[in-house]
């Protein structure tokens, strides 16, 4: 989680942004009062305040005047996050707002300020871009943090042929709601398994999602493929989590034991395969939900270990 330590706007292109109290977020438009909001994919930028503070004193050691916020043109400074190791389309939640990342650096502009005194400007590697999505008002002092997007998918063949109602995956969706995710999207399958993989690595690929969970074909069914699906796409394997599941559901049945349930990471997202039942999912789910949001922020880079605090 970060914190907002600045908040910038210029109410005329080519005119540095300078700190205000307050800025207001409108939906698909950007900053209420900023030249730079309009209806584009650079409505919002965001820098990160450990790179602007770096390079505030290394431009103050060369002898230039003490750097401000929105000096590099940034509309936000915020604490504790690294925007540019972060993958495009990772939302951020401030309030009420939401923001979703679209663009790391840009070029330089011909008549940049910074640049042209120091020789160097940090914004085309280091500062991020956005769109709004959910409006809200913030200021300096508020809570930052990475808003996961979450992928649901039903593995079931009589589901997906439209024989069974899915009861699993609404529920699996509710809970993810509920502690704050957006499910970008939700699928029911067969439980093909190279149809299964191959959805999952496109999700992965395109950067949709930082979580996929699948509900279903857990178990010991000749067609239950869904953990080695998941092995066929994966990079790194992640035991500890159907390991958690697993004792957690043998608190409340032995037949716990009989899932077979897989957890993997591919690039920078987590899947996890919960069993088809609605109140197994759920019971699966409530074991990992308490370290769940943190391993993510672990896997984007927005955050820097496992360690619990002293």
């Amino acid at each position: 989680m970060g914190i907002v330590k600045a908040v910038c706007i210029s109410e005329v292109r080519g005119t540095k942004k300078h700190s205000v109290k307050e800025i207001r977020f409108v939906p698909n438009w950007g900053i209420e009062g900023d030249a730079h909001a309009g209806n584009w994919h650079r409505a919002v930028s965001l820098l990160s305040f450990e790179k602007f503070e770096a390079a505030r004193q290394r431009f103050a050691e060369a002898g230039f005047p003490a750097l401000q916020p929105g000096d590099f043109a940034e509309n936000i400074l915020v604490e504790g996050i690294d925007f540019a190791k972060l993958p495009v389309g990772i939302r951020f939640r401030c309030g009420s707002a939401v923001l979703r990342m679209t663009q790391i650096g840009k070029e330089c502009h011909a008549d940049c300020e910074i640049r042209r005194l120091t020789g160097d400007c940090i914004m085309p590697r280091e500062g991020v871009f956005a769109v709004v999505e959910e409006g809200g008002t913030i200021r300096a002092g508020d809570a930052f943090g990475i808003l996961p997007t979450v992928a649901v998918i039903t593995v079931s063949d009589s589901g997906a042929a439209g024989m069974r109602e899915d009861k699993a995956g609404p529920e699996v969706v509710r809970m993810m709601e509920q502690i704050g995710y957006i499910v970008g999207e939700t699928h029911i399958v067969s439980d093909d398994r190279e149809n299964l993989a191959n959805l999952m690595a496109q999700i992965v690929d395109e950067n949709r999602a930082q979580l996929i969970l699948t509900t279903g074909g857990t178990g010991f069914s000749p067609r239950d493929n869904a953990p080695e699906a998941t092995m066929d796409i994966v990079e790194r394997p992640v035991p500890g989590i159907p390991e958690a599941m697993r004792a957690y559901s043998m608190r409340i049945t032995p037949r716990g034991m009989l899932s077979r349930s897989a957890a993997g990471i591919r690039r920078r997202t987590l899947i996890i395969n919960l069993p088809g039942s609605p109140k197994a999912a759920r019971e699966n789910l409530e074991a990992v939900i308490p370290a769940l949001n943190h391993g993510i922020e672990i896997l984007v880079g927005a955050a820097t270990n496992c360690a619990a605090a002293e």
